[in-house]
């Protein structure tokens, strides 16, 4: 555990396509925030995946956290906030491991975008058309 202005929390970082999520893990209730906008604001249509990893640990309403995310799109970020908090909780019980993994919160999706090729036209498997004779 970290303190910082008297407050201790446990931090994890988690990665998804090109979004990278570190989380800082507090004990109590307080409001979540993501880059310093609250979880409902930053993700207004799907904000109920962050419960997973406290519903899969029994721990609901015990830790807020604050996470800052760095790149990527919305999904990428939600996953890789996700997976940062799965490990943040890991970190707080070791005893929370087997049920993070066995929910498939700690395996970490590592498939990131086929970059463009060179003659492709701008795309990674495009190919230019053969003349037929």
């Amino acid at each position: 555990m970290v303190t910082k202005s008297n407050k201790k929390y446990t931090s994890a970082l988690g990665r998804r396509k090109s979004a990278i999520a570190s989380v800082k893990l507090f004990t109590g209730k307080e409001v979540s925030t993501v880059n310093k906008k609250n979880v409902d604001a930053y993700f207004p249509t799907t904000h109920t995946f962050l419960n997973k990893p406290f519903a899969e640990t029994k721990t609901t309403g015990k830790y807020y956290f604050e996470s800052k995310i760095i790149g990527g799109g919305k999904e990428g970020q939600r996953e890789a906030l996700t997976l940062a908090i799965a490990r943040a909780l890991q970190k707080i019980d070791a005893d929370f491991t087997l049920v993070l993994r066995q929910a498939g919160l700690l395996t970490v999706d590592s498939r990131v975008r086929e970059r463009r090729m060179i003659g492709t036209g701008g795309k990674a498997r495009h190919k230019k058309q053969s003349p037929k004779r």
